[in-house]
């Protein structure tokens, strides 16, 4: 007899909702990824892209009252922050977070004082030999991309499971998008499962496998990449482009 048993998708958000203060941020969205995939996460401003971001980390804003997070098998929903990251959640904001007056090479070891360790700050210089050259530097003196690739890195430094990118093109030069672009790619080669909430959305949606459109913090999408690619009535209502 077969076993017609569905296995449970990689990470799955199941109606979650959350809150800034009274304002009612995410409404109830649900959505599932399968591992090693890259899913674009998109709306306008507003929308409740970044709050989903967020609430997934499980950072104390937006404050998640409803739903549940799941990640190869843990409930996320009831983890802190710190959990969050110990199981392999990694979240990238828009502002990148460097820590000033440490250099490059002291934000990444900064990052793997706490286990579960991962990449070894050698393998994120094989990955960005920019950073390499930089290693002495102090990170927050460094180009936005080159503050980027740190920010990726330090990510990668923990047993990274699940990458989170908040605007990860923004303020960024086209050549140096296209080098993320290349280094998110081999990312994906190596397994690692990705979220990518960009106002870039045809850039975004270029390298992602799937894409999940927010309006007013609920989904009114949810399929593949090139379906919204090739919509041009779904791009012009939620993304105006």
């Amino acid at each position: 007899m077969n076993d017609t048993t569905q296995k449970p998708a990689f990470f799955s958000a199941k109606n979650i909702h959350a809150y800034y203060g009274e304002s009612y941020i995410v409404q109830g969205v649900s959505f599932d990824i399968n591992e090693g995939e890259i899913l674009a996460l998109l709306g306008r401003n507003g929308a409740g892209k970044t709050s989903t971001l967020r609430s997934i980390a499980r950072l104390a804003d937006p404050m998640l009252t409803e739903g549940e997070i799941w990640l190869d098998g843990e409930a996320v929903h009831e983890m802190q922050s710190f959990q969050a990251s110990q199981a392999g959640i990694g979240l990238v904001p828009e502002d990148r977070r460097i820590i000033q007056g440490l250099t490059v090479e002291e934000n990444l070891k900064l990052a793997q004082i706490a286990p579960p360790q991962g990449w070894s700050v050698e393998r994120i210089f094989e990955l960005f030999p920019r950073l390499k050259e930089r290693r002495k530097q102090e990170g927050t003196t460094l180009s936005g991309g080159e503050q980027q690739m740190l920010a990726i890195g330090r990510a990668l430094a923990r047993d990274l499971k699940l990458l989170l990118l908040d605007e990860p093109y923004e303020g960024l030069a086209p050549v140096i998008v296209q080098e993320i672009e290349k280094t998110l790619l081999e990312i994906k080669e190596l397994g690692i499962t990705t979220v990518i909430v960009e106002q870039n959305a045809v850039a975004a949606l270029k390298l992602s496998d799937r894409a999940v459109i927010l309006d007013t913090g609920n989904v009114v999408f949810d399929g593949t990449a090139q379906e919204v690619l090739h919509n041009d009535q779904l791009r012009e209502d939620y993304l105006a482009i």
